[in-house]
């Protein structure tokens, strides 16, 4: 089993910078691919970023391209976001996930992921 859990949320003025934090734990922890992940008010989850474990290719969705950054520490078992010029259409709940199984990079897939965290708000005040 595996325990994801986020930190780093909160409330920050549009054009601001937050970092968010998931910390792994559990078993030994050698996952695939790490995911962040979002839902806003009304919408469905949706991808943010991803990043394999082992290469550390990563992916960005289109939204956040240029302005979120995805690193992993693999010493502390974390994958981090760091999200600069922040927007009111961030504003949502943040979740991290990890992907044990190395049958493929599926990045963007929220069923490909096997481990979720609770999640970590994140507002983005006008």
């Amino acid at each position: 089993q595996v325990q994801l859990v986020e930190s780093g949320g909160g409330l920050v003025q549009a054009g601001g910078s937050l970092r968010l934090s998931c910390a792994a734990s559990g078993r030994t922890f050698r996952p695939y691919s790490m995911g962040w992940f979002r839902q806003g008010p009304g919408k469905e989850r949706e991808f943010v970023a991803a990043i394999h474990w082992s290469t550390d290719t990563t992916l960005y969705a289109d939204s956040v391209k240029g302005r979120f950054t995805i690193s992993r520490d693999n010493a502390k078992n974390t994958v981090y976001l760091q999200m600069t010029t922040l927007k009111a259409e961030d504003t949502a709940v943040y979740y991290c996930a990890s992907r044990l199984s190395r049958a493929g990079w599926l990045p963007s897939i929220a069923g490909a992921y096997d481990y979720w965290g609770q999640g970590t708000q994140v507002t983005v005040s006008l």
